[in-house]
Order: structure tokens, then C-alpha cells, then sequence
């Protein structure tokens, strides 16, 4: 039986079913999360706006709080409307306490002050006690336009103004900050969503989409960024995922009859077109929306590479050593990556040269890891390279040398990011935990590995990462084309042997 990861949501009550506790319900149950709720008020409002609001007593509010406290511990608490100040203290110290006794549970807080459709949220003197009790306990704040002014002072205009007003909320101890920019209107035909944890900032940029139908997006965002984090989501894929489902929920309601209505909680969205575009610096849009935030380094923008005649690359070893190679070209190896590590340049060298000598006799894909030069300069197969080594690399010099360029990633965002590029390959993982590597937080497993199946039909996929024998039977069956082994084959009793049989099960089922 598969237990589900328990979400609270704490926010009012939305009689018309389109935001709050009902809609955090909906978003967290359809991806994938156990939810239970704390009511701080019954709100009377519909698409129009809100009519009333009924703030629950102290009382009622910390007694729901302490019943779930006993038996249903919580991953992940997102919060929405606090009615008032005093709820604002009561849950403050609520949390502070629960974290003595117990494991503080992450903290997604939607800053509700206003709603799309109209009318106060909250009081007006909220938002002191909010900045001084509250925002210091919160992992990843996901205010609007205006409510990121609201409660940073910073007025949104450009870019530049977005990051200015991450970085004076985070000051006021939010560890993360998630800007929605459906409000921000530096652009009309595109969204700019951007997320920063204060060392790194995510860009996700989507058209926008004409529809009246948004009542509960915001509160259907925040839920599912908790939802994600729940299941063990990174920022940066967690708020990816979450604009998709954003922008499913709005193309999904532009049909709705009615004025105003609600945004459309559905499932995981598994259609590429509602993914949001990662803005990469040098890109066309990037240009097209005069945005140069990016990378400020070495790195520069090239996509179309060449491809590599088939979208499924069988069985990829990945060894450390030419002498692998010699060892299993024999065999018939379609696909070989080659990693040098903690070599002398000289040596590095010799070998690349040694293996490509080997490709040009045998006839097998030959990838060089890395060394991107002496793989353009020895005419290699192809390159790999890790997100590190693609941030420095001239990919200009690797596209103009004809050489095929694969790519690791490692969660939706590094995917999405990667497959703009429109490499020879994308490899994702890792799929479980590895040997080589620690991989804490960025293990995909194959729930995810199917998921990115869906995102990408027109590149080869290679599944990576912790896979033995007994599992590359597990990963063939998401309909992967490739599997790379890094130990499964060299550190195997007998590698030929090893070889064989994982080659009859990767390539037995095209």
C-alpha cells in the first residue's frame, strides 16, 4: 500500500469551491499528497468577489492545529489567509512550539491580502506582524506583484526590480521566494515567474493565457509547491511543475461559462506545452525580452545539434578508462561514454585519442566526458556534458565541429532548460541512488523518469544513475530508448558476461 505524504493546508474557507481550503484540496490530492486542513474563516464569496468573512475564534483555531498534531504529522504546512492579526501570533507560536517538540515541517506561505476577483483578505494592519512574526519561519513565500510590494516596499517595473524584491523579503528571514509575475506587466505577451533562495534565481517564462477564469490561482500554486516539496522537490523543479499546473488550470478553464471563474485543479500536467520556457541568456526570447539575468560567465547560448540518427541509443556503458573500451567494442557496444578522471592532461589525451581510434575501427557512438576540447580536437563522436561543464563550454566550437552533444539534467527545470538547447541527447538521473556520486535531493526514481518521457518524444532519453541488473529491467519498462551503466558492467564478476545479458534487456524490447 503506498503512503501518501501528509500536506496541511491553514487558509479560509472559500464557500464557491474556487480558492482556498477547497481549492489547496484539490491541487495537493491531484499531485499526489495526503491533505488535511485547518479553517481559519468562512469567507461568503464567489467569482464576483468577497461578500464576508467569518475569522474563527483562537480557540477553534489552535484545537484544530493540536488534533493533527497527535497523529497526522506533517512534511510540508502551506498556509493562506490569516484573517487577523491575533491569528497571525497564535500560529506564529504555534509553529515555534511544534518545532521544540517536533521536526519543523517545510512552510509554504501564500501572503493572501487580495483576491483576483476583488476584496480585502485580510485586515490592513496585517502586514507588520506578518513581516515580524511569520516571514522568518517560511521556507518559500509566493506572493504576486503586489503583494511582493506590499510587504518588501519595492515597486516591481523591470527585471532587475523583481530580484531587488526577492532579496528584501528573503532579509526579512523568508528562506526562498517564488514572484508570480501574472501581475507584473513588463511584458504583455509573456508571464515571467522567477524563483531565488537567495545563491541562485530561476526564470520561467509562459504567453500568456486570455482568460477571465483565474479565481483561486494563487492559492492553487502555493499547494502545489507544496505538494512537490512534500514528495522531495528541489525549489527550482518544484516551481516548474507548478506553473505547468498553472497553466493547465488556466487553459483548462478558458471554457468555463460563466464571468470570473474558477481555475481548473487538475491532473499532473504531462503536456509539454504547458511547461514554462527557462529563460537562458542569448536565447531568442531571452533577447526578445531584453532579460539578461543569467549567467554572466563563459556561457553561450547555441542550440540544434547535430543528431544522432536514431532516438534510442541502446545500452551506454560508461567506463573510466580506455581499456574498457577495447574491452567491450568487441562485443558489439552501439553507445560508450568515456569519463577520465584524475589524470594528467597528457594522459587524458593519449586516451582520448586512443578511443576514438577505437570508434573510427569499430564503428560505435564514442562520448567524451567533459573534455570537450581534445573531443573536437581528436574529431570525437561527441561530448557529454554535466550542468557545471555546460555553464563554461563554447558551445558554438562543440555545434560548428559537428560533434553530438548530450546533456545531463537532473529534475524538470535542468530538462527543460537542457532540451531548448535541442542536443543530440538528454540524460536524466539520477534514477536511484548512486555509488559514484552523491545524489541527495536529485534522485528522480521512475515515477519522474516516465513523466519526463512525456516532455520529451523528439530527443533520445538516457536513463542514468544506480542501475544494476534487477533494475534496468524496471527502467526499460518506462519505454526509455537508452540505459547508461556506470558500475553495473566493470565492477560485475565477469563484464562480458554482464554486458550481454543488460544489452538483451535494454535493446530486447525495441
Amino acid at each position: 500500500m503506498q503512503n501518501y505524504p501528509i500536506v496541511w493546508s491553514i487558509a479560509g474557507s472559500d464557500c464557491s469551491g474556487g480558492a482556498g481550503i477547497q481549492a489547496d484540496i484539490k491541487t495537493m490530492h491531484n499531485l499526489g499528497c495526503d491533505v488535511s486542513s485547518v479553517v481559519t474563516a468562512n469567507t461568503a464569496q464567489n467569482s464576483f468577489g468577497v461578500q464576508e468573512i467569518n475569522a474563527v475564534s483562537l480557540e477553534v483555531l489552535l484545537s484544530q492545529l493540536d488534533a493533527l498534531a497527535i497523529d497526522r504529522p506533517p512534511q510540508v504546512i502551506k498556509i493562506g489567509m490569516l484573517a487577523n492579526v491575533e491569528q497571525i501570533h497564535a500560529i506564529s507560536q504555534w509553529l515555534v512550539d511544534y518545532a521544540a517538540r517536533m521536526s519543523m515541517p517545510k512552510v509554504i506561505y501564500d501572503p493572501v491580502a487580495i483576491a483576483s476577483a476583488g476584496g480585502n483578505l485580510a485586515e490592513e494592519d496585517i502586514l507588520p506582524a506578518i513581516r515580524e512574526k511569520l516571514l522568518p519561519l517560511v521556507d518559500v513565500l509566493t506572493p504576486n506583484a503586489n503583494e511582493a510590494q506590499r510587504l518588501s516596499g519595492v515597486y516591481i517595473i523591470n527585471w532587475q526590480s523583481m530580484l531587488d524584491a526577492t532579496q528584501a523579503l528573503m532579509a526579512m528571514g523568508v528562506g526562498s521566494v517564488a514572484l508570480k509575475g501574472g501581475h507584473i506587466d513588463i511584458d504583455k505577451a509573456y508571464c515571467v515567474d522567477m524563483a531565488d533562495n537567495g545563491s541562485e534565481q530561476f526564470w520561467l517564462a509562459s504567453k500568456r493565457i486570455d482568460t477571465e477564469h483565474s479565481h483561486g490561482s494563487g492559492c492553487t500554486y502555493a499547494s502545489a509547491i507544496a505538494a512537490l516539496f512534500a514528495q522531495g522537490y528541489l525549489l527550482r523543479d518544484a516551481v516548474t511543475v507548478a506553473k505547468a499546473y498553472i497553466n493547465q488550470g488556466l487553459r483548462l478553464a478558458q471554457h468555463y461559462q460563466g464571468a470570473y471563474g474558477p481555475i481548473r485543479q487538475g491532473h499532473w500536467p504531462n503536456c509539454l506545452d504547458d511547461y514554462p520556457i527557462i529563460l537562458q541568456s542569448g536565447s531568442e526570447l531571452a533577447e526578445r525580452l531584453d532579460w539578461q539575468q543569467g549567467y554572466q560567465g563563459q556561457f553561450k547560448y547555441a542550440d540544434n545539434f547535430a543528431d544522432c540518427g536514431s532516438l534510442s541509443l541502446g545500452l551506454y556503458p560508461v567506463v573510466g578508462d580506455v581499456q574498457w573500451i577495447e574491452r567491450l567494442a568487441p562485443l558489439g557496444v552501439q553507445t560508450i561514454q568515456l569519463r577520465l578522471k584524475n589524470l594528467p592532461i597528457e594522459q587524458i589525451e593519449l586516451q582520448i585519442s586512443q578511443a576514438v581510434a577505437l570508434s573510427n575501427q569499430y564503428g560505435f557512438r564514442l562520448f567524451i566526458n567533459d573534455y570537450w576540447q581534445l573531443a573536437i580536437k581528436h574529431q570525437a563522436y561527441g561530448v557529454h556534458l554535466g550542468q557545471e561543464d555546460l555553464a563554461e563550454a563554447d558551445l558554438h566550437a562543440i555545434k560548428q565541429a559537428g560533434l553530438r552533444l548530450g546533456i545531463s539534467t537532473h529534475g524538470e527545470y535542468e530538462l527543460l532548460a537542457a532540451k531548448q538547447l535541442q542536443p543530440s541527447y538528454l540524460a536524466v538521473g539520477a534514477i536511484y541512488p548512486t555509488k559514484t556520486k552523491d545524489m541527495t535531493g536529485q534522485i528522480q526514481g521512475i515515477t519522474r523518469l516516465e513523466r519526463y518521457l512525456d516532455l520529451v518524444d523528439d530527443l533520445p532519453v538516457v536513463a542514468i544513475g544506480g542501475i544494476n541488473m534487477h533494475r534496468a529491467q524496471q527502467v526499460k519498462q518506462t519505454g526509455v530508448g537508452s540505459i547508461a551503466l556506470v558500475t553495473a558492467i566493470t565492477e560485475a564478476e565477469s563484464p562480458e558476461d554482464a554486458f550481454k545479458q543488460l544489452q538483451r534487456i535494454v535493446e530486447g524490447c525495441r
